[in-house]
């Protein structure tokens, strides 16, 4: 299995899923700049958070246009997992591979905390090492994570199982539905705001993030047999 950490001018959140990858999985991850234009080598693309282009024009939207996202668009329409992190669901959002926008954060301010999420659906390759309903804690830290759709988009995502989880409890940045992370009509792309490769060692306080990493490998593992 061959994973794809992309990262853009900006991007500051790559070592930590690194880490992840390689010394918990226990599996090599490969850095891919923005001006890559092909991933065919790889099973599963990443995209970490940060502030790529510095969030000019609007968080995601200059990375967005650069030519890697050809490659991860063709890669995603192969079946390959993607999974956006932070400034990578902006991303994914910006280029059109999840629908919807994240919007600036209500109270106009950053935000840095645990959060609790809930499990929506747990049949897709992201979540299934989770119960369904189950409640977890991974943490957040963004300023522009209040995600918003129209009333039709919404119900798309509602009626296809699309939302994988949202926010329990506490709505940081007023998301519609206290969605918190959303998965194409496929079922291969994941954006989410929480950071889970900041939950998966109890010395940062819970593991549950590691479990979306897990899920990812496992379900590649399966559909490689």
């Amino acid at each position: 299995m061959k994973i794809a950490i992309v990262v853009f001018p900006g991007t500051s959140c790559e070592a930590d899923v690194r880490s992840v990858i390689e010394n918990n999985l226990e599996i090599p991850a490969e850095y891919v700049g923005h001006d890559c234009n092909n991933l065919d080598s790889f099973d599963v693309i990443l995209l970490p958070g940060g502030a790529s282009y510095g969030d000019a024009l609007r968080p995601g939207a200059i990375a967005a246009r650069q030519p890697v996202m050809k490659a991860i668009q063709e890669a995603a329409e192969a079946g390959k997992t993607v999974l956006g992190i932070g400034n990578g669901f902006q991303i994914l959002l910006e280029s059109g591979l999840l629908p919807g926008v994240l919007l600036k954060n209500s109270n106009l301010k950053f935000i840095c905390k645990s959060m609790k999420l809930k499990v929506v659906n747990n049949d897709t390759m992201f979540t299934a090492n989770f119960e369904e309903a189950e409640v977890i804690s991974i943490p957040i830290a963004h300023g522009y994570g209040q995600y918003y759709c129209d009333r039709d988009t919404l119900n798309m995502l509602q009626n296809n199982d699309q939302i994988a989880f949202t926010y329990v409890s506490e709505n940081p940045g007023e998301s519609i539905e206290n969605i918190a992370g959303i998965i194409n009509q496929a079922g291969n792309v994941l954006g989410m705001m929480p950071h889970p490769e900041r939950a998966t060692d109890l010395l940062f306080g819970s593991t549950d993030g590691l479990r979306i990493f897990q899920s990812i490998v496992r379900n590649r593992r399966v559909s490689h047999d």
